[in-house]
C-alpha cells in the first residue's frame, strides 16, 4: 500500500511539475496510429509503471520513424531490416540511429539516457522495464511513431 501511495504522489508531482508524459491533441488532425489511444490512459499507465517498477532505472537508445517520415507498414518493414542489420551491436545501432532516426536524440546515436518508470509512454516504458537488456526490441508503436529500442542498462532489479 505504501508503494502505491508513493507512486500516486510521484505522479501528482510530475503532473504539477511537467506534462511531458501526457500526449496532447493537435489543433488539426495529423497522421494517427489507429490502434493507439494513449491519451485516456496516460495517468493510469504512469501510476501502474511506477508501482510495478518502483526503484528501477533504465538506460536505452532508440530509432524513431515519425508518421511524417514513412507510412506505418513501410516504417515497420524498414525497422525490421535495420534490426536484422545491426543485430544486438550497440555501435551499429548508434550508427543506424544517426542515419535513420527522426528523433533529436539521433545526434547522440539515439541515446535517451537514464530514466525511471512512467517517464516514457506506455508501450515504450513496458519494453524498457520488462524486456531483456542488451537486445534490440521492436518495432514498437507509440503515438510518436515506430521505434526500435535498445536497452543498454537497467538498475534496481531484485
Amino acid at each position: 500500500m505504501t508503494r502505491f501511495l508513493l507512486a500516486i504522489l510521484s505522479v501528482l508531482l510530475l503532473v504539477v511539475g511537467t506534462s511531458a508524459f501526457v500526449p496532447t491533441q493537435p489543433a488539426t488532425p495529423t497522421i494517427r496510429r489507429s490502434n493507439l489511444d494513449t491519451q485516456h490512459a496516460a495517468i493510469w499507465d504512469t501510476v501502474s509503471s511506477l508501482y510495478n517498477n518502483w526503484g528501477k532505472k533504465a538506460t536505452a537508445s532508440h530509432i524513431l520513424f515519425k508518421p511524417s517520415q514513412f507510412p506505418e507498414e513501410e516504417a515497420k518493414k524498414k525497422l525490421l531490416e535495420i534490426k536484422a542489420e545491426v543485430g544486438d551491436d550497440a555501435e551499429k545501432f548508434a550508427a543506424a540511429a544517426k542515419e535513420w532516426s527522426g528523433c533529436p536524440s539521433s545526434k547522440n546515436g539515439g541515446d535517451l539516457g537514464e530514466f525511471g518508470p512512467g517517464m516514457m509512454v506506455r508501450d515504450f516504458d513496458a519494453v524498457c522495464f520488462e524486456e531483456e537488456v542488451g537486445v534490440v526490441h521492436g518495432p514498437v508503436s507509440t503515438q510518436f511513431g515506430e521505434h526500435l529500442i535498445f536497452i543498454t542498462k537497467r538498475t534496481g532489479e531484485e
